[in-house]
């Protein structure tokens, strides 16, 4: 149907107007599709801590660990049933092993039964004696319990030794003191008293060492382990129920029950460094600077979750020692430069299939070397966005290392087209034939022309929204002649199929694939709340915008106004994301099923297609418009500090984004992306809320590396899940493509030289 161009216009000005006079300072500075002249909020790329966890198997099923320390020199040592123990070929993603610490042949003589620090030197004990190999072995000095389990060093050279009813002050060679205590489970010093705190499960007490006689301090209940920290005076005591705090200088006071806790069990508390770390049954945490805890448990940090020793280890690195090994806590200083050149070399070395870039699958306990790639439904999707990641990384390093690695995507993502015998549809993925019988779906995968090879229909629109953005960026910023004309083509190729299957994906079988459809009939027969109204109109607009915009067919934008002056596709993109909610009774069964809940992959669809809506806008009233639109979403995404959300929208203009929430997204995520299994629905120091329609479970997200891997697509409110480490997912679109858009779009800064580091982090 022709169209009436004046009054199309008319109704573009009117729009225009009222953004104007509600936002006319914003929108002057959005003058062109090019990376906006407002000042942004810049990030400058200074170093921040990394944590990763290096993981050392006990493979001995009768023996039991008790004990870890490490002295001076870095060395760390782990006491068991069996003797003493030393960490070997451990790395990052690959766990060593405990084994018997031989450096000194003349130890396996002794029956060490207890361990512990004298000037940060090993000291032992055996059932004769406390002795060490520290200062040419001179430290030999007799003792008469007969199975030490504490080796406590004080002050003056005084040594605590004792077992779980018997304990010795020893100075000079000389008994100075003893007592029977039956039960006792823990014993520490404080330096600045020189007192020594004796904990047992019903009391505390402490020796006056002035006096040399013990004082009964409290009674108290189910006691498990004790701490003092003596910055601030305080005594803390674990329970199976939460945490005591105590001061010493009002003993007879109540103590306080902390049960606010990721976990409330508690098995060991040590002062390291003037933090408190806390083991449990459940993991170990700690508190950071924000005053949340950070939680360390699940495979992505320990072996298992019962905790039973905690010491600081070389480097201010943490040693946490479990029921079958030890977790060494490594805490780096790097910057997010260095970080995407470990990512970069994850995706390069096992996560590239034929270009595309895919998951590690079939991995056996995380073990990397197990696994095999695997092919997805979103193979496109997910190579589109790492793709994208590489043309922002060589737009602003003209790196040579990122135009190959453009080279080897797109024709990937060129031979799910070719592959398949449907002129302009892409194929969901492709493999070598013989394949079927591995597959859950085989009914789903086709021979090719090329009976080697068989591809994959059902093309879904989050595939196509996919193909389209990173072919606009291709287009848009290589200046490489081959490939931005390889990319309009390719675009050029899927739309053209669209428009002429009446705004259908059309399958090899002439029927329209179940996701692929962008029709008025479709769209508008959901209930205007329904998301899926909104976002096809926001998705099929921003692709026909850029289909116009490289190739300058007036037919994509021409059938872009039909459907928006015709058939309310700009009324429908302009509605407010608080109006999105569940179907009503009286809506059609597919309705009700689309609106069961909010959709996170709507999220990725949605600003995906942002990015071709807004920079590629036919009129400077449009991009207006849709920057409403955009900001809209992104209030209502705000909560989840989704890093790419936050930096993606920056498109628009506006001085900050929670650009400083995106940043710290990207520092906190794990360097270790295997899907390991994650629990947090039982922690007691998160503020839950009710249930609700986008399925927000806690007050404030907690950082990613507390949470299972996901990609953009997932709702970052979901506390549990993961697979059991049988996966490692790709940095190429989870990280590399917030990273290098953050880069291209100027919130991010290059790294300094002056902190700018190579890393050799082994497996990366």
């Amino acid at each position: 149907m022709p169209h009436n161009i004046p009054t199309r216009y008319l109704r573009h000005l009117c729009i225009f107007c009222y953004i104007m006079v509600l936002s006319l300072a914003t929108y002057a500075q959005d003058r062109s599709s090019s990376v906006n002249t407002a000042p942004l909020q810049v990030i400058q790329d200074l170093p921040f801590v990394q944590d990763y966890s290096i993981k050392y198997q006990y493979r001995d099923s009768v023996a039991t660990i008790r004990k870890v320390v490490s002295d001076r020199n870095g060395n760390i040592q782990i006491l068991s049933s069996q003797g003493l123990l030393m960490p070997a070929n451990g790395f990052f993603l690959s766990d060593g092993i405990l084994t018997e610490d031989r450096y000194y042949r003349t130890m396996s003589l002794k029956s060490v039964s207890a361990i512990g620090l004298k000037e940060n030197q090993f000291i032992y004990a055996d059932d004769r004696a406390i002795l060490s190999n520290a200062w040419a072995g001179r430290l030999y000095i007799p003792h008469t319990v007969e199975h030490p389990v504490y080796l406590i060093n004080g002050k003056n050279n005084v040594f605590l030794i004792g077992d779980n009813g018997q304990i010795q002050l020893i100075k000079d060679d000389q008994v100075v003191w003893e007592k029977s205590i039956p039960a006792i489970i823990d014993i520490t010093h404080d330096e600045n008293t020189d007192r020594y705190w004796i904990l047992t499960a019903e009391a505390l007490y402490y020796i006056d060492t002035d006096r040399m006689k013990m004082i009964h301090a409290i009674n108290g209940h189910n006691f498990t382990c004790l701490e003092i920290i003596p910055q601030d005076d305080h005594i803390l005591i674990g329970t199976p129920d939460g945490l005591l705090t105590i001061s010493q200088k009002n003993l007879n006071r109540s103590p306080e029950v902390n049960r606010k806790l990721p976990a409330t069990e508690i098995t060991v508390i040590t002062a390291i460094n003037d933090r408190i770390w806390i083991g449990t049954n459940r993991g170990a945490f700690v508190k950071n600077k924000k005053g949340k805890y950070d939680y360390y448990a699940g495979r992505r940090w320990l072996l298992d979750d019962e905790i039973v020793d905690i010491a600081q280890g070389p480097n201010h690195s943490v040693l946490l020692l479990s029921k079958t090994g030890l977790n060494h806590i490594i805490f780096d200083s790097m910057t997010l430069a260095n970080k995407a050149e470990l990512y970069d070399r994850q995706v390069r070395n096992r996560h590239i299939r034929y270009g595309f870039n895919a998951t590690l699958s079939g991995l056996r306990d995380g073990d990397i070397s197990t696994g095999f790639l695997s092919d997805s439904d979103n193979d496109g999707l997910w190579t589109s966005m790492y793709l994208a990641a590489e043309v922002f990384r060589y737009k602003v390093t003209q790196s040579r290392e990122a135009l190959d690695n453009i080279h080897a995507s797109l024709d990937a993502m060129e031979r799910l087209y070719d592959i398949n015998p449907v002129q302009g549809f892409p194929s969901r993925s492709f493999e070598r034939s013989g394949i079927k019988k591995h597959l859950a779906d085989p009914d789903r995968w086709h021979t090719a022309q090329n009976p080697e090879w068989e591809w994959k229909g059902t093309t879904s629109s989050d595939e196509a929204i996919g193909h389209v953005f990173v072919f606009s960026v291709i287009a848009e910023l290589i200046d490489d002649p081959n490939l931005k004309n390889r990319a309009i083509q390719l675009l050029d190729m899927l739309m053209q199929h669209i428009v002429d299957n009446d705004m259908r994906l059309i399958d090899y079988d002439g029927q329209p694939t179940t996701w692929g459809r962008w029709y008025p009939e479709y769209v508008n027969a959901r209930p205007k709340m329904v998301g899926d109204r909104k976002l096809n109109s926001s998705n099929i607009i921003a692709m026909l915008q850029s289909a116009y915009h490289f190739t300058r067919k007036e037919v994509y934008k021409q059938k872009a106004l039909e459907l928006m002056d015709e058939h309310g596709y700009l009324d429908n993109l302009m509605r407010p994301i608080s109006t999105i909610a569940s179907a009503p009774d009286d809506a059609d069964d597919w309705s009700k099923m689309l609106s069961e809940e909010w959709n996170h992959s709507d999220d990725e669809m949605y600003y995906l297609g942002y990015w071709c809506l807004y920079r590629y806008a036919f009129t400077p009233q449009l991009k207006a418009t849709y920057k409403e639109a955009i900001i809209d979403h992104w209030q209502a995404e705000r909560p989840e500090e989704e890093g790419l959300w936050n930096i993606m929208t920056t498109i628009t203009g506006k001085y900050d984004y929670d650009i400083s929430n995106a940043i710290e997204y990207l520092r906190q995520y794990p360097l270790d992306l295997v899907h390991w299994t994650v629990s947090n629905s039982h922690r007691r120091d998160l503020d839950f809320v009710d249930d609700n329609f986008r399925n927000q479970t806690i007050e404030e997200v907690l950082p990613p590396d507390e949470l299972p891997i996901s990609r953009h697509n997932a709702n970052r409110f979901r506390l549990d899940g993961g697979d059991g480490g049988r996966s490692e997912f790709s940095a190429g679109d989870i990280w590399l493509l917030p990273y290098w858009m953050g880069r291209y779009l100027g919130v991010i800064s290059p790294p300094s030289k002056k902190f700018y580091l190579k890393y050799s982090i082994n497996n990366y």
